[in-house]
C-alpha cells in the first residue's frame, strides 16, 4: 500500500516553530551559496539556536558542527534535514534517540516509511516543505 505524506496545517506549523527554540540542522554546510547555510542563518536571525549536524565540518558560525544526531548532547525541539530522501531512513533512530519533538525535511525530501513510524509514536513531521517558507508564512518566532 502506498501512503502519502500529509502536511500539516499553517496554524499547526505556527504553533510548533513558536514551541521550538533549538533546530539541529543534518547536513548544514558552511558553503554560503548553499541552501541549508541560507536558511539557518535565517532561522537564527529569526531567533532560534542552531545546532550543525555534519561529520564534514568540525564548526558552523562559531558554533560547533556534531558529526551526527547522536553526538548532539545539547536538547533539540527541531530537527531540519537537508539530505537527500534515500538518506531520510538513516536517521529514524538517532532522531528517537536523541528525543526532539520535529522532524522536518526540507522540500524534496520525504520517505513514507520514516514518516508512518514517526507518525505512529506521535512525533510530530514535516516532509517536503521549507521551514523558512512556513517561518515566514506563519510569523512564528519562539517563545
Amino acid at each position: 500500500m502506498i501512503m502519502s505524506v500529509e502536511h500539516p496545517s499553517r496554524d499547526t506549523l505556527k504553533k510548533w516553530l513558536e514551541e521550538a527554540k533549538t533546530i539541529a540542522v543534518v547536513g548544514l554546510s558552511n558553503n554560503p551559496n548553499r541552501t541549508s547555510y541560507q536558511i539557518a542563518v535565517a532561522m537564527e536571525q529569526a531567533g532560534y539556536t542552531i545546532v550543525p549536524v555534519n561529520p564534514n565540518i568540525s564548526d558552523w558560525q562559531g558554533k560547533k558542527a556534531f558529526a551526527s544526531l547522536d553526538e548532539v548532547d545539547i536538547d533539540i525541539d527541531i530537527v531540519n534535514v537537508f539530505r537527500r530522501s534515500v538518506f531520510v531512513k538513516d536517521l529514524l533512530e538517532p532522531f528517537l534517540r536523541i528525543g526532539a519533538k520535529t522532524f522536518w525535511t526540507q522540500l524534496g525530501v520525504q520517505d513514507e516509511y520514516v514518516y508512518k513510524q514517526l507518525t505512529e509514536k506521535g512525533v510530530q513531521v514535516v516532509m517536503d516543505r521549507c521551514i523558512k517558507v512556513e517561518q515566514a508564512i506563519t510569523g512564528a518566532t519562539p517563545k
